[in-house]
């Protein structure tokens, strides 16, 4: 099952919304939740997400067609298998990001390397 790029995104902003609400509470046995309609006005006010409210919403609506996210008393969640998915998505994430580290760490390779005239 492939998800689009705004579906990824948005499964993606999901997790970090409730990775950002719960991680004070991680001592404490409470657990915040959210509604369609709060998640939405954030992932819009956030500026990072250019569809229009309807694109969102219908997106959310694929991601709830295809299991990852579903809703409990319009309270928005992720599912056992939504879950799976976002730490796949945050291995990915890591190792992008270490390559992108390690190159900047290193700087200029020790070996010369070979300049060419751009034509």
């Amino acid at each position: 099952m492939r998800l689009t790029r705004p579906q990824w995104l948005i499964l993606y902003a999901l997790g970090e919304f409730y990775q950002s609400l719960n991680q004070p509470l991680v001592e404490k046995p409470l657990q915040l939740q959210t509604s369609k309609i709060t998640f939405i006005e954030h992932l819009l006010a956030s500026k990072i997400i250019t569809k229009q409210e309807r694109a969102v919403y219908k997106n959310l609506e694929l991601l709830e067609k295809k299991k990852l996210i579903q809703y409990d008393n319009k309270m928005i969640q992720l599912t056992e298998y939504g879950l799976k998915e976002l730490q796949k998505m945050t291995i990915d994430l890591e190792q992008f990001a270490a390559v992108e580290n390690y190159f900047k760490r290193i700087g200029k390779p020790h070996r010369k390397l070979q300049t060419v005239i751009r034509s």
